[in-house]
């Protein structure tokens, strides 16, 4: 997969991509991200990539021209499955948006900034629009990270355990069971004792009926619908 980041802090992403999973994936091959400063084509010596809203509306706007001429010159490279833009009206993140993403060979990310992009660019180049949640950030690069990174953990051969990702939270529609490690006991809180039975039958019926008892405590609208 190949992820190309449009944005006004690359430094502020190259950070975050070169540890963990995120430059695993990467160093094995697997992913390849590459971020473009959209200041590079800023229409004029002071690289500036926003203006007023039209109708006086309160906040700045990013330009439609910058972003127009980025995604033009990325488009001649290669084609793209999805051009996303981190919007906080759009789909909200889960993780069957992430594995449908995971399937993709090349996506293009637009961090949003200001009140947001022209809207000309939402209409016509925009493929999909993705929320990390029902708030406002001061800029889109955190949501395009965590997108990245909800997308890159479940590609094939980027864990070293693959079973691991089948068996996080909301893969089945339900969160994940308590997990525990050794000691066994420690200042007197114990670890449950059918995880130390051995019977893996056990274990696995233990981890369905935790799982379920956990959703309906903290995610009950998952099993409603």
């Amino acid at each position: 997969m190949h992820i190309d980041i449009i944005t006004l802090f690359p430094e502020l992403l190259s950070n975050i991509f070169s540890h963990s999973i995120m430059q695993r994936s990467q160093n094995k091959g697997i992913v390849s991200v590459e971020f473009h400063n959209l200041r590079d084509y800023a229409l004029n010596k002071y690289k500036s990539v926003d203006d007023y809203a039209y109708g006086g509306a309160a906040g700045m706007v990013m330009q439609i021209e910058p972003i127009y001429n980025c995604l033009k010159d990325l488009k001649e490279k290669r084609e793209y499955d999805e051009i996303i833009y981190t919007a906080p009206d759009g789909e909200i993140l889960n993780q069957q948006v992430s594995n449908e993403l995971s399937l993709k060979n090349n996506i293009c990310i637009l961090c949003g900034h200001y009140k947001g992009v022209d809207e000309r660019i939402r209409e016509h180049l925009i493929t999909r629009e993705i929320s990390i949640g029902n708030y406002v950030l001061s800029g889109g690069e955190l949501a395009a990270a965590v997108i990245s990174d909800a997308i890159i953990r479940v590609i094939p051969g980027v864990l070293n355990d693959e079973t691991s990702a089948l068996t996080d939270s909301f893969q089945n529609d339900l969160v994940s069971p308590p997990v525990y490690s050794r000691p066994s006991e420690f200042n007197g809180w114990k670890v449950p004792e059918v995880l130390l039975s051995g019977n893996q039958k056990l274990i696995d019926n233990w981890n369905i009926e935790q799982s379920i008892k956990r959703t309906k405590e903290r995610r009950p609208e998952i099993l409603i619908r």
